[in-house]
């Protein structure tokens, strides 16, 4: 590894030595993200395709787009940043995702799932209009191919006849034996330049024969489809345009190397099936990849995490009420898009599984589907993503809050999701979610709060809504302040007067001693926990024309947020905004982020301050 800082580097390195530099690599992976924490088994199960890549390509000329981007780590220490793994997912440091910022060999910026072969396509019309030269590869895992713009951006590319290729990454799929050999077979047959110089000779002999010629040609290619539909995967792939090459080993360093040799020669769109095994040379990510998708720090040698867990997430609140109000309505279903487990719904989808629907990376068929379950009679519930929720506008618009149809969601993520990044924080879904008519959000300030908005979003609200909660471990806070749910009240923790500080959902943690330490200085301070974000709380509103300094804190961005509209609702006050700027927010822990941004207990303190004093 240590010769290796620039994929230039690989160039001259023979099979045995690659084969060496992937087994360093593994174990550089293993020992920086049981520090770190990161997506493990994923990058685990790509280390012989990247290595293969970067020695068949030449980056950052030819463009590598890397979908999702949970598998991106080997490309990162393999283009010259190696060196800063220790700060990976880190504040300030290496993100977790490819981004162009950071270095010229990360193409597109990716996090969600499902779109790289749409951006390669881009760059591939972009090259032809500019009559440049270079190679295009779009690696997509299986998991992104239940995600219905993979699909969208196929058509395109099989129809738009350009030089592209798309690398499927298949560590889910089974291969039986003899299918699997005659493929490989098969696959090592048509990528050799010797078959496609043939077949395009039998082509054009066949066409000149006057009369017969086309008819016999047309003949034996209906025979070979027929044989591909019996023997070749793929198929859906070449009638969508595409040339299919594979299935190919993908930890076999020299078969990988001979077949992008290979393809490097071949016109048009061109799909090559590779098969890997997610956590390879991990015996616990093998057998438990899910587990190990993606981890906080833990110990190589037990696969145990280090962390100390101080108490059960939100996430598993949710799990565990909805689990309860299932056993007292017999038409509660729940649904989640690839995500039973960080939902919290394992446990629902054991109990329930007949009322459980994994749909797939598909969130906005998720609601589209919720909306037919509710038409068909049922309640259901959505569990996602704040950030992945964002993929589901129009159908949340049209298709649920159009026919004001009894659908939950479950915003999880809500707010700031640390590690991740930009793509992944939960800062956005206050705003998107707010204007759309006949929709209604609720966000609690703690552990109980949650399990009784869930009780109030399934026996007392007939009508779309969305309970939005953080990742973290479910707060205690104002534990004995368990008011029942007044539809569209908020609630008075404290009552002073001339100035008010409003507090959304979880980030009453930070509100509550602000206002406790504010008060102990001599400031008469109220404190309200808003509790429904949308629609406004009339009596709140009320209250607050009465104060001279209103402060509203919330986690989301304040363009569109809860404090904006509560502030055009109280006209005449002084409104004083403590959310997010209109930008996008990097990656940090919680504690780090809310510290930067002045939204912590400190940051709430030195700003109330500032203006009462």
């Amino acid at each position: 590894m240590e010769r290796v800082n620039s994929p230039e580097d690989l160039k001259g390195l023979s099979v045995t030595e690659l084969v060496t530099l992937s087994e360093e690599i593994r174990g550089f992976l293993l020992e920086n993200i049981s520090q770190t924490g990161g997506h493990l088994a994923s990058n685990l199960g790509v280390v012989e395709l990247t290595v293969a890549l970067h020695k068949a390509f030449d980056s950052p000329t030819d463009k590598i787009i890397w979908d999702v981007g949970h598998q991106s780590y080997i490309h990162k220490i393999l283009t010259g940043r190696r060196g800063q793994f220790g700060t990976l997912r880190r504040l300030d440091g290496l993100s977790g995702f490819p981004k162009s910022s950071e270095s010229p060999h990360d193409a597109f910026d990716t996090g969600h799932s499902s779109t790289a072969i749409s951006a390669a396509l881009g760059y591939c019309a972009a090259r032809d209009l500019r009559n440049e030269d270079y190679a295009v590869a779009a690696v997509v895992g299986d998991g992104s191919m239940t995600g219905g713009l993979v699909y969208e951006a196929l058509n395109n590319a099989g129809r738009a006849n350009t030089d592209i290729l798309v690398i499927l990454n298949d560590n889910e799929m089974s291969i039986s034996k003899n299918v699997g050999a005659v493929s490989r077979h098969l696959h090592d047959i048509r990528t050799a330049p010797i078959y496609r110089r043939t077949k395009q000779d039998v082509h054009k002999l066949l066409e000149s024969i006057p009369r017969l010629g086309k008819r016999v040609d047309k003949v034996i290619e209906s025979v070979k489809d027929g044989l591909k539909y019996m023997l070749v995967q793929g198929v859906l792939f070449e009638k969508m345009g595409f040339q299919y090459f594979g299935p190919v080993d993908g930890h076999d360093l020299r078969a990988l190397m001979a077949t992008f040799r290979n393809l490097r020669g071949i016109k048009g769109p061109v799909l090559l099936h590779v098969v890997t095994t997610k956590g390879k040379g991990y015996a616990q990510a093998e057998e438990s990849p899910t587990e190990y998708h993606g981890v906080d720090t833990f110990e190589i040698e037990t696969g145990e995490p280090t962390a100390e867990y101080l108490g059960m997430s939100y996430t598993q609140i949710f799990g565990r009420t909805l689990l309860r109000l299932a056993e007292r309505e017999p038409n509660l279903v729940a649904i989640t898009a690839a995500m039973p487990d960080n939902t919290g719904l394992l446990p629902f989808q054991e109990k329930y599984p007949r009322r459980f629907f994994d749909v797939g990376i598909a969130e906005g068929h998720a609601l589209t589907f919720a909306a037919g379950l509710a038409k068909g009679g049922l309640i259901p519930v959505v569990a996602v993503f704040s950030s992945f929720l964002q993929r589901a506008y129009d159908q949340i618009l049209h298709d649920v809050c159009t026919q004001n149809l009894h659908v939950i969601i479950a915003v999880d993520r809500a707010g700031l999701v640390g590690p991740d990044g930009e793509t992944h924080q939960g800062l956005f879904d206050l705003s998107f979610l707010a204007h759309i008519p006949n929709m209604t959000i609720l966000a609690p300030k703690n552990r109980y709060e949650l399990a009784d908005m869930f009780e109030y979003a399934v026996f007392r609200h007939k009508a779309p809504i969305a309970v939005r909660y953080p990742r973290s471990v479910a707060s205690r806070v104002l534990k004995d302040s368990r008011l029942p749910i007044v539809p569209f009240e908020a609630e008075t923790v404290i009552k002073g007067e001339g100035a008010a500080l409003v507090s959304v959902g979880a980030m009453m943690d930070e509100a509550h001693p602000a206002v406790e330490e504010i008060r102990k200085k001599g400031y008469n301070v109220s404190l309200y926990n808003a509790r429904f974000v949308k629609p406004l709380p009339q009596k709140l509103t009320e209250d607050l024309r009465t104060y001279r300094h209103v402060f509203i804190l919330e986690d989301n961005v304040q363009s569109g947020g809860f404090g904006e509209r509560l502030w055009a609702a109280v006209l005449g006050q002084e409104v004083h905004f403590m959310a997010f700027p209109d930008n996008f927010v990097e990656h940090g822990s919680r504690e780090e982020l809310l510290h930067r941004y002045g939204l912590d207990r400190e940051g709430i303190v030195k700003r109330m301050l500032k203006v009462l004093g």
